[in-house]
């Protein structure tokens, strides 16, 4: 068979090539003139598949190695027969891992204490409980909240969204739907904003159309909140620059984008193109491929300091946020293509377990602390 693949995938020739020809393509290569004669078609978020690109195709199978599926017309591949797959979880704790540098960093700028504040968790998924479990292991104290799986359970750990309102920070991990029992379009509009706590942040890495612009830009300006964290925005790429200046961190919808994610969403496509085609060709590519890194703890600073020490060796927020901060020195004509090629040319970024941290026996309780947050501690 032959497999058209965008060649950000990565180790993407290596595994796929065992079960078909492999075609490479660059994102802005894949068209419907590529893809004609491919058997199955894999992507990431940014390439569109819909009738106008598989309309004449071969394609039997459409997989995305990413958690959304935003940019695919499944009721079109329903209607043609066309397999389609997904990647749900996948970058789940480089997410986590993500809101977790972006805590420590708002901790350090506005000069407050993580432990014991409160932390909303909306969408206990993939990526909300793994942030949940991150967040207890600072010791902030979490509220949860996630209507289809109450209902689905009757667990009484989950609680209705206003409950959430007086929390000291909310995290948002829902999808975008815009129907159904739990529409999340424009979820957090200006109203929900007006009802957060004053002084509080939200941190939006589900969809940019969960929260207005315009209310949180209110919000913000007459400080409602102490501040917004933002990955993802409304009108990618496009983003509103005027949001932008006013968050406490703002980033290019980056932060699933670990090497270890995305290893594992191409995975993930790979075992369920096998299983659309009945191949019986196990996935060989080694969990840890993409590399380790040593880390060493600085042994003058408290646990505190030291945890944001370590996690900025790891991964810096900050370079992501001085990077996609530069849309605002641009024309408004370039910030798209701007926002575009921070993401396509987005660097090597590990998630914490690739991390092998020493640190000494008279630390203890710290080296509790990392085991929980995900580091791999000797």
């Amino acid at each position: 068979m032959l497999i058209v693949l965008d060649s950000k995938i990565p180790f993407a020739e290596t595994a796929f090539k065992r079960i078909g020809e492999i075609r490479l393509l660059k994102t802005s290569d894949i068209s419907s003139k590529a893809v004609a004669n491919a058997d199955a078609l894999v992507v990431r978020s940014e390439t569109k598949v819909d009738r106008q690109i598989l309309d004449g195709s071969k394609v039997k199978f459409v997989g995305t190695s990413t958690i959304g599926f935003d940019h695919v017309d499944r009721e079109y591949l329903s209607a043609r027969h066309i397999g389609f797959a997904s990647a749900p979880g996948s970058n789940a704790m480089s997410v986590a891992d993500y809101i977790l540098a972006a805590l420590l960093e708002v901790e350090a700028v506005k000069n407050f204490s993580l432990r014991g504040k409160s932390i909303g968790i909306v969408g206990f998924g993939n990526t909300g409980s793994r942030t949940a479990g991150k967040a207890k292991a600072l010791g902030m104290q979490v509220l949860l909240n996630d209507p289809p799986l109450q209902r689905a359970t009757g667990d009484e750990k989950f609680h209705p969204l206003d409950e959430l309102m007086s929390c000291d920070v909310l995290s948002l991990h829902v999808p975008l739907t815009r129907s159904g029992e739990d529409p999340t379009f424009h979820l957090f509009d200006e109203k929900r904003i007006r009802s957060m706590k004053k002084g509080s942040i939200l941190i939006n890495t589900s969809r940019g159309s969960v929260v207005e612009t315009q209310g949180l830009r209110k919000s913000l300006d007459n400080e409602q909140l102490l501040g917004a964290v933002l990955d993802v925005w409304e009108n990618e790429p496009a983003i509103d620059a005027g949001l932008l200046k006013r968050t406490l961190l703002g980033t290019p919808h980056i932060a699933g984008y670990s090497v270890e994610g995305k290893i594992t969403g191409a995975r993930m496509i790979y075992e369920s193109l096998c299983i659309h085609f009945a191949l019986n060709v196990p996935w060989d590519v080694p969990t840890d491929a993409a590399g380790t890194m040593n880390c060493e703890i600085p042994e003058k600073k408290d646990d505190e300091n030291a945890i944001r020490a370590l996690v900025r060796q790891v991964y810096d927020i900050r370079r992501d946020d001085e990077l996609l901060r530069k849309t605002l020195e641009m024309p408004v004509e370039e910030h798209g293509a701007y926002f575009r090629k921070l993401r396509a040319s987005y660097p090597v970024r590990h998630e914490f377990s690739a991390a092998r941290v020493s640190t000494g026996a008279e630390r203890g309780s710290l080296r509790g602390t990392l085991s929980s947050l995900g580091f791999s501690v000797r």
